[in-house]
């Protein structure tokens, strides 16, 4: 709210005054994604809550794969996050945004897939760490850039050809464009790009993951 509220009627003037158009209707898919984000990458800290107080050992010795109890884990997360995601939508409809309502399931599964690639990011990461202190600093090291230069809140089309290329490798960058096509808004990239990047970073995570998490002793 604080983000949606600040961004969109500090900004809102002077992005309409530079000709660009309406600043809610280019910032709420942002917002969103910004939700998604932020809530995803933190369903971490619930595996290592859980392997320090010894829960995820309960969990281990169960008669189920490794690969199967990490996107258990991350669908649950992903599907938590999916929900704040659509409540995000919901309030700012309020404040003037507009979308064409028969692509909403393309927004819920855009938003989703976003929820599950990052969910996969912080259990990845989480695997790999005990400290309760560490994993947010490192997760915030990562993810405020992500947001920042992701094209959520400005365009990044104008960029210094450095910032831009971090940018294009940025993969909030595609998720952010990715809800840009569903629920409408300028958007950077084709549909087919955006969609083939998060595929491709769902596989790549779920097979770094599954091989950090087979490593977990029960």
């Amino acid at each position: 709210m604080l983000f949606l509220l600040a961004f969109g009627f500090g900004f809102g003037p002077v992005f309409e005054q530079a000709g660009a158009g309406n600043y809610m209707q280019y910032l709420i898919p942002g917002i969103v994604g910004m939700a998604v984000l932020f809530s995803s990458v933190m369903n971490g800290v619930s595996l290592i809550w859980d392997k320090n107080f010894g829960f995820l050992k309960e969990t281990l010795i169960a008669p189920v794969s490794r690969i199967s109890l990490l996107i258990g884990r991350c669908l649950g997360g992903a599907t938590t996050s999916t929900i704040q995601g659509m409540l995000v939508l919901l309030i700012s409809i309020p404040l003037g945004f507009t979308m064409n309502w028969l692509m909403l399931p393309v927004a819920v599964l855009s938003m989703f897939a976003l929820s599950f690639m990052f969910t996969l990011l912080g259990t990845t990461i989480a695997s790999r760490l005990d400290d309760m202190q560490t994993f947010p600093t490192i997760m915030n090291f990562l993810v405020m850039p992500m947001f920042f230069l992701s094209g959520a809140l400005f365009p990044v089309s104008n960029f210094p050809a450095a910032i831009r290329m971090v940018t294009i490798i940025n993969p909030m960058t595609y998720g952010v464009d990715m809800l840009k096509h569903a629920m409408g808004g300028a958007t950077e990239f084709p549909a087919l790009l955006d969609v083939s990047v998060i595929a491709v970073l769902i596989i790549a995570l779920s097979f770094i993951g599954t091989r950090f998490f087979s490593r977990l002793e029960a």
